[in-house]
């Protein structure tokens, strides 16, 4: 299957020139910070250039390796609520990524939740807008997509530790990269307390924290259900270092405070 683009010239450039060129000025190295191997990291997904040099910061950090899962979110009501593709392509403007056939199906017998289905992912955005990032950075990457609908927590602790499995089975380093926006829509000081409870429990590595703050603080985190997977499989690898390398609002960019989102980029190791 070839998956065509679905927000190409809308939250990224549509023209390959301007699409790296955008990509390489938010991914910028800091020489006192080499890049680092990581098990996961937490990037967001809205348009570049709302939250590109958030997602760009941490990547910047990344040794990134040659396969990686993307853990993202199910934002339309269509298809299965845990959907994966495990064959085939997908299109952006820098070329097809292609998908690990190897690396899904050792997800599929692990997660049994999984189902193979073209429709939940036809139309997501959170996993697309990684692509051309990681097309720039890690040309000959492949990669297995995951979108979650599901926010039922045991669900998704169940997702979480069979991610673990096979991250800890595989003889090759595997890149855990989940995708999540953080608060939405309401003014920009309520949006960063909120969103330092939501951080607080990622920096904290707890998952049933994190889910109960998110309900008990009605935190619109949309990726909420990823990041509990997330979370889950760290437990489960034992991963015990965690960094908050770069936090925004919409607003630091549309200078509009009566109404933003967050954004935070993590990283795991």
């Amino acid at each position: 299957m070839l998956r065509l683009p679905a927000v190409a010239g809308r939250f990224y450039p549509s023209h390959p020139a301007e699409l790296t060129a955008l990509i390489h000025k938010y991914v910028v190295s800091d020489p006192g910070k080499p890049p680092i191997r990581v098990t996961a990291c937490l990037v967001p997904h809205a348009g570049y250039v709302y939250s590109g040099h958030v997602a760009g910061a941490v990547l910047a950090r990344i040794a990134l390796p040659k396969k990686i899962i993307i853990l993202g979110v199910r934002h339309y009501p269509r298809g299965e609520p845990a959907a994966i593709l495990s064959s085939g392509a997908w299109r952006t403007p820098l070329g097809d990524a292609q998908v690990d056939d190897s690396l899904a199906e050792a997800l599929k017998q692990a997660c049994p939740q999984l189902r193979e289905d073209s429709v939940a992912h036809s139309a997501e955005h959170s996993l697309e807008v990684q692509l051309p990032f990681l097309q720039v950075l890690a040309p000959d990457f492949a990669f297995v997509p995951v979108a979650l609908g599901t926010v039922q927590f045991e669900s998704l602790v169940s997702v979480g530790e069979g991610i673990a499995r096979v991250l800890d089975a595989s003889k090759e380093n595997v890149l855990l990269l989940t995708t999540s926006d953080l608060n939405h829509y309401e003014d920009d000081a309520a949006t960063r307390i909120k969103d330092r409870k939501a951080i607080e429990e990622l920096l904290a590595l707890q998952p049933r924290g994190l889910y109960d703050t998110c309900r008990t603080h009605e935190i619109s985190m949309c990726g909420l259900g990823p990041a509990t997977a997330m979370l889950t499989a760290l437990n489960a690898l034992g991963v015990k270092k965690s960094e908050l390398v770069k936090y925004a609002t919409s607003a630091d960019v549309s200078g509009d405070r009566s109404s933003v989102v967050g954004y935070a980029g993590m990283i795991f190791s």
